[in-house]
């Protein structure tokens, strides 16, 4: 995220990166908790399976969708995300 071409990208895009100093995450402690559920569920141990980028990329699309539509969790009593979401609007 510190990378020059990075920058450039963002800003040739209009676009105004938001960032944590380094070592502190409070801002995206969320998507670090997913990313290291993904990886460990997913991918570590299975990273040789994956013959291309493009399988690679349809197993995270996967895995998202299985995440947040089948995966139950304690914390959501026993429920997906979605089911735990929209449980509140009915």
């Amino acid at each position: 995220y510190q990378h020059q071409y990075y920058h450039q990208f963002l800003e040739d895009k209009g676009i105004q990166p938001s960032m944590s100093r380094k070592g502190n995450s409070p801002d995206n402690g969320m998507m670090e908790s997913f990313f290291g559920v993904l990886k460990s569920e997913m991918f570590y141990s299975f990273e040789k399976q994956f013959n291309s980028l493009d399988e690679l990329k349809q197993s995270i699309i996967n895995y998202i969708d299985y995440y947040n539509n089948k995966r139950i969790k304690v914390k959501l009593k026993g429920l997906s995300p979605v089911q735990y979401r929209t449980k509140s609007f009915q």
